[in-house]
């Protein structure tokens, strides 16, 4: 979902998760890495999927290239790694590099949506009904790793998407390591680790355009970097509750990580600006919906409420903008 939302949205999560994936002829990466084929139940579109995932168009740990592949670095418990997901016939490959690799293999299905229900989900309005139609390739992606949606969301607190996403690169392509294997050109950036976290200078904190409030909420995660990536195996709500017991966390931001580290269905984004109005709008004409009328309007798909604020994103109806853009800032030039 989304904390800031603009007509003309650069945050992918905003247009409900979708990254633009060309349709090129698939090709072997250059190094060999480990391999997997899974075929999926049903269609499935990798820009939807996995589209959540990105921050921002220079994401260091996200890339989307022309010939249909997808690549992610991700730091897991055994290590860093380097995954490239591409359509082949029918099924989808993913070949992985580095200590993290078996890692990322095992749970490739379930990157890709294979422990999402789809199928359990009614539509109650005509927008999320042709949204769906529409876009039957969705599934939610369920990462199993906590801190790296945590963070970032962290840094996209009560900011403009530029500024978080400027912070996450430059705090990754600084702090991070090369993605180990091929990485799409060697143009990926695997995430610090929790200790390169904790040890960040607070002059670079400001650099990055990070105020104190944000990187103490970044410091104090890391600092039980164990406890956070344990929610992993919690039920969503019991998850977002062990999360905002950290100061700084709170229901928005628990509930934009456990929606990609979960894939969680009903983890519907409160306390955000703009979708209770975009949900109002979409469902009933009403601009003006604060989060108690749009959680009223999303009862109708309770234990769905996340795919259906998706699908209304997705769906492009949106309210004409009429009070200016939130105003940039740069704290790292103060």
């Amino acid at each position: 979902m989304s904390g800031r939302f603009s007509p003309r949205p650069t945050r992918t999560t905003v247009r409900g998760g979708h990254v633009g994936v060309p349709v090129g002829v698939p090709r072997q990466a250059s190094a060999a890495g480990r391999v997997r084929n899974w075929v999926p139940e049903g269609p499935l579109d990798l820009g939807l999927v996995l589209g959540p995932l990105r921050r921002g168009p220079g994401d260091p740990t996200f890339r989307a290239l022309p010939d249909g592949s997808v690549w992610r670095a991700s730091l897991t418990p055994a290590g860093p790694g380097t995954l490239r997901v591409a359509p082949a016939d029918g099924a989808v490959r993913g070949e992985a590099w580095g200590p993290g690799a078996e890692w990322l293999l095992d749970r490739l299905p379930e990157l890709l949506g294979a422990s999402d229900a789809p199928e359990a989900f009614v539509p109650r309005h005509r927008v999320v009904a042709t949204a769906r139609h529409r876009r039957p390739g969705l599934r939610l992606t369920r990462t199993g790793l906590v801190l790296e949606s945590l963070i970032p969301s962290v840094l996209e607190q009560k900011v403009t998407t530029d500024e978080a996403y400027r912070a996450w690169r430059l705090l990754v392509r600084k702090f991070g390591e090369p993605a180990p294997g091929p990485a799409a050109g060697g143009r990926l950036w695997v995430m610090p680790a929790p200790r390169t976290w904790a040890l960040i200078p607070s002059w670079e904190w400001h650099r990055a355009g990070v105020d104190n409030k944000r990187a103490s909420t970044i410091l104090r995660a890391v600092r039980v970097a164990g406890r956070m990536e344990e929610a992993v195996r919690m039920t969503p709500a019991e998850a977002q509750a062990r999360l905002e017991v950290v100061p700084g966390i709170g229901p928005w931001t628990s509930a934009e990580t456990v929606q990609r580290s979960h894939g969680a269905a009903d983890a519907v984004t409160v306390g955000d600006l703009h979708l209770p109005g975009i949900v109002g709008w979409a469902l009933a004409g009403d601009r003006e919906a604060d989060d108690s009328v749009m959680l009223e309007l999303l009862e109708p798909y309770a234990g769905q409420r996340h795919r259906a604020a998706r699908l209304i994103l997705l769906s492009g109806r949106v309210p004409p903008r009429r009070a200016p853009k939130m105003p940039r800032g740069d704290i790292g030039k103060l």
